[in-house]
C-alpha cells in the first residue's frame, strides 16, 4: 500500500510536532514518522523553561529574544495546565558582569515585547529577602525577574494530539530509511521498527525536523549534500535533593560567563543546568552526562549555596544534544540559538526544508516561518492560525488554572489534592476523558504507585503514543523519581497484556 501526502515530516521533536500541527491546520495532508518516542531525543532533555533567554542578549541575539518574548505570552495563554509563571533570582557577583551591565539587559528584557501577565524586574536584597538564606555570606544584591516554566515533553505530545485530531497521520516507533526524488514528489520507504514492516509513501515535501540527525537524513537518508552544517552541542543537567525552600528559581553566573540553573522540581528536587559541550556525533541510544559535567555544576552551586551538593547527591541526571546552526563561533555558548532553513529545491523537481536550531520557547513562529517557505507549493494553503489557539487541555476561561483546579476537586472529591493537582496540570481539560466517570481510586484500576493508575497508563497508550514504561515515566508522567523501583516492569508487563488481550479481541 502507498500513502499519498503534502507533507512527510521527519522527526517527532518540538519542531516536528509543531509544524505538523500548524501545517494540518491550514488544509495539508501530514504524515510524521518518529524513529523513537515523541520527544524522545532532544526536546525532552531542555531546562523546562519558556523563556526569552536573557543571557542570548550578551550575544546581540535581539530578534530572537524578542521573538521568544512574544512567545512566552502566546504560549502562557494556550497552555496554562502545562505552562505556569516562574520567578528567578540572579545573584549579583562583582568581578564577571558590571551590575549596570545586568541592569540594562534585564531593562531591555522588560521591554522588547510586551508583558501582560509577568511582573517586571525588581532588586532585591539578599539580606532581607528569604531566598538569601539558603545563598552563602557575601552575596548582599540580586535582581529578580520572570520567565515560564514548561512540562517540555508534554508539549510535544499535545502538539501531536493537536495535529492528530486535525487529521494528520503520527507514527511513532517508525524510520525513514530512504527517500528518492520522482519529478515533483517524493518517494519514501517508512520501516516500523518494532515489526520491520515497510510502506511507501508519496509526498510532495519533505520537511526534515530530525533534530541533532538533521545532516543524517540529508545525507544517508535523501542522498543529499547541504551548505549549512549543524552544530552539535551537548547539554546535561543533574537533579539532587531540594537545595532551597523559596519557590523562586536561581540563576548563577560562573566565572567562565556562563550562566547555571537552580530550579525548584517536583517539590521535593532541584533540577542544575545545564553544560555546553561540543559534541562530533550523536549516538542513536541515550546521550549521557560526564562525571566532569556533574562536577562542573556541583561546583557551580556549590559556590553559591551553603548546602552544598557532591555527585554522590545526585538521584537522576539527563543530556541532550541540540541541533545549532554552526554560524562559525568558537565558543559553544555562544553559537546562535536561533533557527535557520535549508530549503533543498532544483528546478521541477521534489524540494526537502530542513530545519536546523531553534528552541522550545519558539517552535510555534518556526512552525509558522517554515510553512511561509512552503507556501510556494500549496498556493490554495489556508492562512496562519496558532498564534491564538489553544493547545489540547488549555481551553479553560480566562487561562486561569487556579479556578480550573477547583472545578477539579469538586468533580472528583475522591482524589487525593497532591494527584488531583498533578492530573489537572498534565492534562488540563482533557482530565475528564482519563477520570471519566470515576467515583473511587478503585474506579482507575491497577496503582503504579505515586499515583500512576492504570487508567492514566490506557489513556497515555490510547491518545498519546505511550509504549513503554520509559516513555509513560519519564515523557508523559515525569513520575520516574517518585514509584517503586518495580514500577517499570509492572508497566511494561501490563503493557504487554493489555495488548495481547486487544489482538486476541480482533
Amino acid at each position: 500500500m502507498t500513502t499519498v501526502t503534502d507533507l512527510l515530516i521527519v522527526g517527532g521533536g518540538i519542531n516536528g510536532a509543531g509544524i505538523a500541527r500548524d501545517a494540518v491546520g491550514r488544509g495539508l495532508s501530514v504524515v510524521l514518522c518518529e524513529q523513537g518516542d515523541l520527544a524522545g531525543y532532544t526536546s525532552s532533555a531542555s531546562t523546562k523553561l519558556i523563556h526569552g533567554g536573557l543571557r542570548y542578549l550578551e550575544y546581540y541575539e535581539f530578534r530572537l529574544v524578542r521573538e521568544a518574548l512574544f512567545e512566552r505570552e502566546r504560549l502562557l495563554e494556550s497552555a496554562p495546565h502545562i505552562i505556569w509563571p516562574l520567578r528567578f533570582i540572579l545573584p549579583h557577583e562583582k568581578g564577571i558582569r558590571p551590575a549596570w551591565f545586568v541592569r540594562l539587559g534585564l531593562f531591555m528584557y522588560d521591554h522588547l515585547a510586551p508583558r501582560k501577565k509577568l511582573p517586571g524586574t525588581e532588586g532585591i536584597k539578599l539580606t532581607r529577602h528569604p531566598a538569601g538564606q539558603a545563598l552563602k555570606p557575601g552575596f548582599d544584591t540580586a535582581f529578580v525577574y520572570s520567565d515560564c516554566w514548561v512540562e517540555d515533553s508534554r508539549m510535544v505530545a499535545l502538539n501531536a494530539l493537536d495535529a492528530f485530531e486535525k487529521g494528520a497521520d503520527i507514527r511513532v516507533r517508525t524510520k525513514l530509511t530512504t527517500a528518492r526524488r520522482d519529478g515533483q514528489t517524493w518517494v519514501a520507504t517508512l520501516q516500523n521498527v518494532e515489526t520491520g514492516e515497510t510502506e511507501e509513501v508519496r509526498a510532495k515535501v519533505i520537511v526534515n525536523a530530525g533534530g541533532p540527525f538533521v545532516a543524517d537524513v540529508l545525507n544517508a537518508k535523501l542522498g543529499l549534500n547541504t551548505t549549512k552544517s549543524v552544530r552539535l552541542v551537548k547539554g546535561s543537567h543533574i537533579v539532587v535533593p531540594k537545595l532551597f525552600d523559596t519557590k523562586e528559581a536561581f540563576i548563577l553566573q560562573n566565572t567562565d560567563k556562563r550562566i547555571v540553573f537552580a530550579i525548584p522540581y517536583q517539590e521535593k528536587f532541584t533540577l542544575i543546568g545545564t553544560t555546553d559541550i561540543p559534541v562530533e556525533s550523536v549516538p542513536d541510544k541515550k546521550v549521557e552526562i560526564t562525571p566532569d559535567e556533574i562536577q562542573y555544576l556541583c561546583n557551580v552551586v556549590n559556590h553559591f549555596f551553603k548546602r552544598e551538593v557532591t555527585p554522590a547527591e545526585v538521584v537522576w541526571t539527563y543530556s541532550g544534544v541540540r541541533p545549532l546552526f554552526d554560524d562559525g563561533s568558537s565558543n559553544a555558548s555562544a553559537v546562535t540559538r536561533d533557527y535557520v532553513f535549508d530549503m533543498d529545491a532544483p528546478q521541477g523537481q521534489a524540494p526537502v526544508l530542513s530545519i536546523f536550531g531553534g528552541k522550545i520557547t519558539t517552535f510555534r513562529k518556526l512552525s509558522e516561518h517554515a510553512l511561509e517557505e512552503l507556501k510556494a507549493y500549496f498556493p490554495n494553503m489556508k492562512p496562519s492560525w496558532t498564534e491564538k489557539a489553544k493547545m489540547p487541555g488549555g481551553d479553560m476561561p480566562d487561562a486561569d488554572f487556579d479556578r480550573f483546579f477547583a472545578t477539579v476537586r469538586q468533580r472528583w472529591p475522591f482524589l487525593p489534592e497532591p494527584l488531583a493537582h498533578r492530573l489537572a496540570r498534565a492534562y488540563g481539560t482533557r482530565i475528564e476523558e482519563l477520570l471519566g466517570s470515576a467515583k473511587s481510586m478503585a474506579d482507575l484500576g491497577e496503582d503504579f504507585g505515586a499515583g500512576l493508575t492504570a487508567a492514566e497508563v490506557d489513556y497515555l497508550v490510547r491518545r498519546e503514543w505511550a509504549r513503554s514504561a520509559e516513555d509513560i515515566l519519564w515523557r508523559r508522567s515525569k513520575l520516574g523519581l517518585h514509584v517503586p523501583v518495580d514500577a517499570p516492569a509492572k508497566i511494561d508487563a501490563y503493557l504487554a497484556r493489555t495488548k495481547a488481550a486487544a489482538v486476541a479481541a480482533q
